[in-house]
């Protein structure tokens, strides 16, 4: 693709999440989530692959559903109040559309069955796009809506969303796909919180961005797609692999990596909020995630045979390294000596 064209993309991108995050009026916030999602549509189809065009079809039928339900919603909700604020939210049917309509954007189950067959086929870094900038505009319009939503509701999405993205990604040879069902879960953690406390749901959410951000750079500087692949790139960078396996366990949550941060102190609110059995189903569904974490540090680092040939680098590769890279990695696995200072700051 075009230079030009591409810096269009990103700059169009990033201009429609700002737009959402910025506006306090329901239609400028509709605004900016189409432009997010008509920018995004050229990056998925770029390969010009089936699977990549199957994938924009499916992305872009699923988001313009979800946008069309959230501006009926809007609609509705400014007939019976009045205003198009999005702070103002008093009826309970328009309310509950929106919900709907961003657990759509999100991927929040039952309404995730979009996103392992989007994810699997499109490129790595189309695939960080999706995982991590895309989640940014509707969780921020569910966090202001947040006072006004059924509580009951939200949580019971979260604890599904916990057990499908634990159940779906156990037998997945694609590491895509098992980073899609991996942020399912991830959402299910920050929806159960959203209620009771916003400020648990955007430290998760932070953590969540650095440890995908981390583990995306890393696998396209290794080029793995597959489990297989994986299993073999510690001849291609082997401090970069193990760092790999590092941030996998960060992503089950495993102390004392940062990934344990926000799931102890989500455990931690409901607990205050007696909300016991629901703290004790998320801790037993975060086993199913963190099982297939460990497989694939299994797999990629405890199965690898010793290599009789002199040279382990791969010739062919060529290792392109972020500069980012290790800023993101030592962040991804190493705020948790400094949660006093989080909990502090919220």
């Amino acid at each position: 693709m075009n230079s030009y064209i591409m810096s269009v993309l990103l700059s169009s991108l990033s201009l429609g999440t700002m737009i959402t995050l910025s506006s306090n009026h329901w239609f400028l916030a509709w605004i900016g989530l189409e432009l997010n999602t008509l920018a995004i549509i050229p990056l998925m189809s770029k390969m010009h692959h089936p699977r990549a065009t199957e994938a924009a079809t499916k992305y872009f039928l699923t988001q313009s559903m979800a946008s069309a339900i959230l501006l009926f919603a809007t609609m509705l909700n400014a007939w019976y109040t009045g205003e198009w604020t999005i702070t103002n939210m008093q009826a309970a049917t328009p309310v509950t559309m929106l919900t709907i309509a961003l657990m759509i954007k999100l991927a929040v189950a039952p309404f995730h069955l979009w996103l392992p067959d989007v994810i699997q086929g499109l490129n790595l870094m189309t695939c960080l796009i999706v995982l991590t900038w895309q989640k940014l505009a509707p969780l921020a319009l569910l966090i202001q809506i947040s006072p006004e939503t059924n509580s009951m509701l939200i949580t019971s999405m979260g604890a599904l969303s916990l057990l499908v993205g634990g159940w779906g990604g156990l037998n997945q040879p694609h590491v895509r796909k098992i980073m899609a069902f991996s942020s399912i879960a991830h959402l299910g953690w920050m929806i159960i919180v959203v209620s009771y406390l916003p400020s648990l749901t955007q430290l998760n959410l932070l953590i969540y961005l650095l440890m995908t951000s981390s583990l995306f750079l890393t696998m396209m500087a290794l080029q793995t797609t597959t489990i297989n692949k994986m299993a073999s790139s510690w001849m291609k960078n082997f401090p970069l692999f193990s760092t790999t396996t590092i941030i996998l366990m960060s992503l089950g949550g495993l102390p004392p990596m940062s990934g344990f941060l926000p799931k102890w102190m989500i455990l931690e609110e409901l607990v205050k909020q007696n909300m016991i059995p629901l703290a004790a189903l998320a801790i037993a569904l975060t086993l199913l995630t963190l099982f297939f974490y460990l497989r694939l540090a299994y797999i990629t680092s405890l199965t690898t045979s010793p290599s009789p040939v002199n040279s382990k680098l791969m010739w062919r590769l060529k290792l392109s390294l972020n500069p980012i890279m290790p800023m993101l990695i030592i962040t991804s696995i190493m705020l948790l000596p400094i949660s006093p200072s989080i909990i502090n700051m919220m």
